[in-house]
């Protein structure tokens, strides 16, 4: 299938995510954006926009069923990733972008602004030193760090019942056996991501806050 419109909206169904054709409009717009950027910032290393359609939107938008709370942090969110097309479809969530890449943020500021997200905020700094006055109730990360480390500098950001979910590729046995043994303030919980057309491995590590 080679129609980027045509692989989205099959792929949104198969997921079971309801999306409005003028969000669907809006999340091929941030490919197309990402697209013009990359010839001169190196935002991502796809770029043909049908893979980046399974690649960049659908594997960011296989989270939408694991979503807790008002208040989304993504953590070394890059390109906007999974940050962006998680916003577009949750318009009622305040998300912030985190990433302490300078040009990355200016494009995802950029990207906030011709998308018009008025429930998104980007910020630019490093996690260790990002201390914001009130704490999330999900925070997202991809492809950012071990677990260990994830979970270690998720704890100051976190609301009470906040939850960490952590897209990994191929099973992280060690990295959960070690976060297991590091860490007693999270139930850690797996579940196997599938991007509707793909065959690649995907899981989510859900880390729920245990702290009182």
């Amino acid at each position: 299938m080679n129609d980027p419109a045509e692989k989205l909206a099959n792929g949104l169904a198969a997921l079971q995510i309801s999306c409005t054709p003028e969000r669907r409009i809006k999340l091929l717009d941030f490919l197309h954006l990402m697209r013009k950027w990359n010839l001169v910032y190196n935002l991502t290393a796809i770029r043909d926009l049908t893979a980046a359609v399974d690649l960049h939107l659908l594997d960011s938008l296989t989270l939408q069923p694991y979503l807790r709370g008002g208040r989304v942090l993504d953590i070394g969110t890059g390109a906007g990733l999974p940050g962006i097309p998680l916003a577009l479809l949750n318009p009622g969530l305040d998300f912030t972008l985190l990433d302490s890449n300078t040009k990355k943020t200016r494009f995802v500021q950029q990207a906030v602004i011709e998308l018009q997200l008025s429930n998104v905020t980007v910020v630019t700094a490093r996690v260790e030193q990002y201390r914001p006055p009130q704490g999330f109730d999900t925070l997202l990360t991809r492809a950012f760090a071990r677990l260990s480390d994830i979970l270690a500098q998720a704890q100051p950001l976190l609301a009470t019942d906040g939850v960490v979910l952590a897209q990994k590729g191929v099973w992280p046995d060690q990295e959960i056996l070690e976060a297991q043994t590091l860490s007693r303030d999270f139930a850690l919980r797996s579940h196997r991501l599938s991007i509707p057309g793909l065959n690649v491995e995907r899981h989510l590590i859900e880390c729920s806050s245990q702290r009182t």
